[in-house]
């Protein structure tokens, strides 16, 4: 298959048949190469379902970007990237990480709702005065329920650095929490 580049200077608008041989081109990629391009997305993700999605996200990003790409040879390399960044940016996502696909629906108990007498808000109000950064560490780490590599990466700091100030937020709010919140108090 030889895939010509696109050569007029202009973005395709008034050029006789530009659009017309843009989308012959992207449609001849395609035909060629997707089943390809799907074998990698299932490598990439393990799943089916997922390597479709993330090769049809990819593939669409491919089609916006396919004038600008010069070199013709190298349109795998450019979907692979995409398809690279597209899988990772689904596994930053919190709800991906709490939830899993099974053959089997878990027998689970129902969350009931319980009377709150404002512990949650007093919480809430001691999170407010920790500094941006430690409160920062405390939503990932327990809010989000991301590790302290994931954290680390979010905010762009070392993962000794999200230890040691997950350490120093927890205890200041050890010391700021009052004897009515405190875990303890419940059991009197």
């Amino acid at each position: 298959m030889q895939l010509t580049a696109h050569t007029g200077t202009g973005s395709g608008v008034g050029m006789p048949g530009s659009s017309a041989e843009r989308d012959a081109e992207f449609t001849a990629y395609l035909a060629a190469r997707q089943p390809a391009l799907l074998r990698t997305a299932y490598l990439l993700t393990g799943d089916q379902h997922q390597a479709e999605d993330v090769l049809q996200t990819s593939l669409a990003k491919l089609y916006l970007a396919w004038d600008r790409v010069r070199d013709r040879d190298s349109v795998d390399a450019y979907v692979r990237r995409i398809m690279v960044n597209e899988n990772n940016s689904v596994w930053r996502r919190a709800w991906k990480r709490r939830e899993h696909s099974t053959d089997e629906v878990p027998d689970s108990t129902p969350v009931h709702d319980t009377y709150d007498d404002g512990r949650n808000d007093t919480l809430w109000a001691l999170v407010q005065t920790l500094p941006r950064k430690a409160r920062a560490v405390l939503v990932l780490r327990y809010y989000e329920e991301l590790s302290e590599a994931e954290t680390a990466d979010v905010l762009g700091i070392s993962v000794g650095t999200v230890k040691s100030q997950t350490s120093r937020a927890l205890a200041a709010l050890r010391e700021r929490t009052p004897a009515t919140l405190h875990p303890r108090e419940e059991e009197r």
